[in-house]
């Protein structure tokens, strides 16, 4: 058995762990703060930065980030002499803040360094220090190896990756997540779900990802509670480690087909990547099942499709069914929306099959999917 395990310098978690970042901005210099949208959310954060004088520049990236958004903060911060990058909010923020980190210590533009549309040069130099603050509880982004860009010209989703892009110190405050609407909590959570189940059933899967795995999706059963209670610290908790979990299984066993359509939809429509993935996971699931019974019946994947049910559900004697079944109740339960509410129609289906099929999360799928299981699950997700 040989795997490796890799993730960012320091995890500090727990309610009320903010107040442990403006300390540790003040040891490394000025920052560069990469926020979402709105400066409200932040305004804790750049409060405690006011009271300990720390000179900060910001940054909003709204939306997914571009690859023109990108290289124009990187202009920005390198005219302001940066010493660390400070990345608050969702999945996309924090992406942005390690693109960014990365990019102020390793010349040219960021095409040069994207997978699959770009130039794929290797980061060579080490990024800026880089603290990590994630708002929402799906993507796990403060602690895996990847930024997910969105280039418009090719209208595609990609990663730039390395090692060097796990961020210096990951805070994870499920405080922070207390505020979120029930939209964003189902989207995120459903994302936050599919990278726990998709790391368990890699090829790539772990004695070590497999614990996190494990305890993730036990976690991730507090979801519908989340949703449906948005003040439940308990849930918020469990979600926030949900998610924790989910990025550092996914940054070390990879993903599979879901994230392997994700990338080419998210490039196409302007659909919020958990959406995407909650909408996807249970036909994806279904067709990897099937796909195992029939081709690969001996495949050991399968009793770990059977032990998912039975977390999932919290039954020790659920069947494979059983944990499909809970699944689409919950995306039934939380309001998942199909893939044509973003725009996505029949036309477009054999396009983003033929980019999934080179995306670098369909290398981890339990079992090869052929090209009419691939339409058939984007037709079923329309």
């Amino acid at each position: 058995m040989t795997f490796e395990f890799a993730t960012a310098n320091k995890i500090i978690f727990g309610p009320g762990t903010l107040s442990r970042a403006a300390p540790l901005v003040q040891h490394l210099g000025k920052a560069l703060v990469v926020l979402g949208r709105t400066i409200e959310r932040a305004a804790p954060l750049l409060e405690q930065l006011e009271m300990l004088n720390i000179e900060c520049t910001k940054v909003h990236v709204a939306g997914e980030p571009t690859t023109a958004r990108i290289d124009a903060a990187v202009n920005e911060a390198r005219a302001g002499d940066i010493d660390v990058v400070v990345g608050f909010g969702g999945g996309s923020v924090i992406d942005a803040s390690k693109a960014i980190a990365a990019l102020l210590t390793n010349a040219g533009p960021v095409l040069d360094y994207l997978e699959v549309i770009g130039a794929g040069k290797k980061i060579i130099c080490a990024p800026l220090p880089h603290i990590a603050i994630p708002t929402t509880a799906g993507t796990g982004a403060e602690v895996t190896k990847n930024a997910v860009l969105l280039s418009e010209e090719h209208k595609v989703k990609v990663s730039l990756r390395h090692d060097l892009l796990l961020p210096s110190v990951a805070i994870v405050d499920p405080e922070l997540t207390l505020s979120l609407p029930p939209s964003v909590t189902a989207n995120s959570g459903l994302d936050a779900l599919t990278q726990l189940i998709e790391p368990f059933v890699s090829i790539r899967a772990n004695p070590l990802t497999d614990g996190l795995c494990r305890e993730g999706m036990v976690r991730a059963r507090s979801l519908r509670e989340a949703f449906e209670n948005g003040d439940n610290r308990r849930a918020r908790e469990d979600m926030a480690l949900a998610s924790l979990f989910g990025g550092l299984a996914l940054a070390n066993a990879g993903l599979g087909a879901v994230h392997g359509f994700a990338g080419p939809i998210g490039g196409l429509l302007s659909a919020p990547h958990g959406a995407v993935c909650a909408r996807l996971l249970p036909f994806v699931m279904e067709t990897n099942v099937r796909a195992l019974q029939e081709r690969e019946p001996a495949s050991a994947i399968l009793a770990r499709y059977i032990e998912t049910s039975r977390i999932l559900t919290h039954d020790p004697n659920a069947t494979i069914a059983d944990g499909l079944q809970w699944v689409h109740s919950l995306c039934e339960d939380l309001a998942v929306k199909p893939l044509s509410a973003y725009g996505m129609s029949r036309d477009d289906i054999p396009l983003i099959v033929g980019q999934a099929r080179n995306a670098s999360s369909m290398k981890g799928n339990p079992i090869q999917l052929g090209d009419e299981e691939l339409l058939n699950i984007l037709k079923r997700a329309l």
